[in-house]
């Protein structure tokens, strides 16, 4: 069984940065992709960005191209978001997710693991 468990997310300021952190433990994630997704009150769960399994592949959502940068540790199994200048509407839980699908999905329903989220608040 592989768990995932998310870190880093708090109450920032717009235009603020935060990292959030993704650590697996279980059987090694190398040859899977990992993802972020959000989830806010009242929405559906959106897909953020989603890296390969060798990190040298990365795929962003539309809302946050060019702010928000994924990247991967596969000696550590880690990965991680950094999300810079930061909205209120980025406000949402944070999830990460990896798959045993091939390739680098980016619909919430290719994805087999989940962590239980962070939440992430963006005061204006």
């Amino acid at each position: 069984q592989v768990y995932l468990a998310e870190s880093g997310g708090g109450l920032v300021q717009a235009g603020g940065s935060l990292r959030l952190s993704c650590a697996a433990s279980g059987p090694t994630l190398r040859s899977s992709a990992l993802a972020w997704f959000r989830q806010a009150p009242g929405k559906e769960r959106e897909f953020q960005a989603a890296v390969n399994y060798h990190g040298g592949s990365t795929y962003y959502g539309d809302s946050v191209k060019g702010r928000f940068t994924i990247s991967r540790d596969n000696a550590k199994n880690t990965a991680s978001l950094q999300m810079n200048n930061l909205k209120p509407e980025d406000t949402a839980v944070y999830y990460c997710a990896a798959t045993q699908s091939l390739g680098t999905p980016q619909r919430d329903r290719d994805y087999d693991y989940w962590g239980q989220g962070t939440q992430v608040t963006v005061s204006s």
